[in-house]
């Protein structure tokens, strides 16, 4: 095991060793913690997660291995991951090789021996920041100096470097023991699902709603989608600051006027935001797990939520025809919206789980009853 070191621009850093990637010496990325307990073949492969290097807060990230039934994109995502301690073995029924053979196969760094615990505590102090992660010979100094000169996450465009370039059908559903994922067959509504990004999860959850699933890319006009004459369009989640994404949003303004259903997630609401004229801030340290609790505000109930974002919808930015349906109970920050005037609402967190909870596969459901009665958007 080679030695390895972490550093930060405000000028932290933190020894460990790598267990990948040996063809790799460096990489660099904005630093976040997750604090899910489980799950990080889902999170490593979360499109969502591009440009970030990824900190596992618990102090085993787990033995399960890797199997290929749950990644959520077709490779890796993350710019590197940082846990406390890597097993030795993986031990799992479905597994077909371990963390680090996957890290390996797609050229990702990983490290381990990092006080995990000491590097949260500092990005909840100072808040997320840009890092550095290099193996071998090289000094702290060199490392903090090279962190610095990462690139922020808001000049680049990430969306084009996760989402597929061309349309494309989906029609697998659940993963059924012994069977597999389950294939679509019957179909009653055409949506249109513009991918900054996708989960593969949120295509299954949409898919079991008897959606006839079309995929077009993130660079899609709106003149495309309205040709398409779609019974509903969904937002999807993806990586990076919405703000820079002008061409999207100007698209989903054209989009909104014409009455279609549209249902939005995670980036998806952020870009609906901005497209009714609000606005979104970058959060001190971001969401990122699968234990945050949200209160949806129609009913009073609270369901706990898995979340990965860095950006927010600003409450003062809210037009008086949008409503705010939930809201995160950690910092009060805006969860959900929807349009008073129009079938459109948006979560922004991950009603899909993977990793995490499913209190939230509802809204899946309340996107099929709109695109059945546009009016049920007052109940929403």
């Amino acid at each position: 095991m080679e030695r390895a070191i972490l550093a930060l621009e405000d000028g932290h850093f933190f020894y460990g060793y790598a267990f990948s990637n040996p063809r790799l010496n460096e990489t660099g990325g904005e630093v976040i913690f997750n604090t899910s307990m489980t799950g990080y073949e889902e999170i490593l492969t979360d499109p969502s997660y591009k440009g970030q290097i990824v900190v596992m807060t618990p102090s085993e990230v787990g033995n399960y291995g890797i199997n290929l039934e749950d990644i959520q994109s077709d490779k890796v995502q993350v710019n590197g991951f940082v846990v406390k301690h890597i097993p030795s073995v993986y031990s799992n029924w479905r597994a077909v090789k371990s963390l680090q053979e996957y890290l390996i196969q797609n050229g990702i760094i990983g490290i381990f021996g990092i006080d995990t615990r000491a590097v949260v505590k500092v990005l909840r102090e100072h808040g997320v920041m840009k890092g550095y992660i290099g193996i071998g010979d090289i000094s702290p100094y060199q490392a903090v100096e090279k962190a610095r000169k990462v690139p922020d996450i808001s000049q680049i465009n990430l969306v084009e470097k996760v989402a597929h370039k061309n349309i494309y059908k989906w029609e697998e559903g659940y993963w059924q023991l012994g069977k597999g994922f389950r294939k679509i067959e019957e179909k009653k509504h055409k949506v249109a699902v513009i991918d900054y990004g996708i989960k593969r999860d949120i295509l299954r959850l949409l898919a079991e709603r008897e959606f006839d699933l079309t995929c077009f890319p993130y660079n899609v006009s709106a003149k495309e989608i309205i040709d398409f004459k779609p019974d509903g369009i969904f937002l999807s989640n993806g990586p990076g600051d919405p703000s820079t994404l002008s061409y999207q949003i100007s698209q989903i303004k054209k989009l909104i006027h014409t009455d279609i259903p549209i249902f939005g997630i995670c980036l998806g609401h952020q870009l609906l935001s901005w497209a009714i004229g609000g606005r979104t801030y970058k959060l001190e340290f971001g969401h990122h797990g699968g234990n945050h609790p949200v209160k949806y505000l129609k009913t009073g109930k609270v369901e706990i939520t898995a979340q990965n974002h860095n950006y927010a919808t600003s409450p003062d930015s809210i037009p008086s025809d949008v409503e705010i349906t939930h809201i995160n109970l950690n910092d009060n920050t805006i969860e959900g919206i929807k349009l008073k005037s129009y079938p459109v609402f948006s979560v922004q967190y991950h009603p899909e789980g993977a990793p995490g909870p499913h209190d939230s596969f509802y809204v899946f459901d309340l996107f099929k009853r709109l695109i059945q009665d546009r009016e049920f958007i007052k109940t929403i």
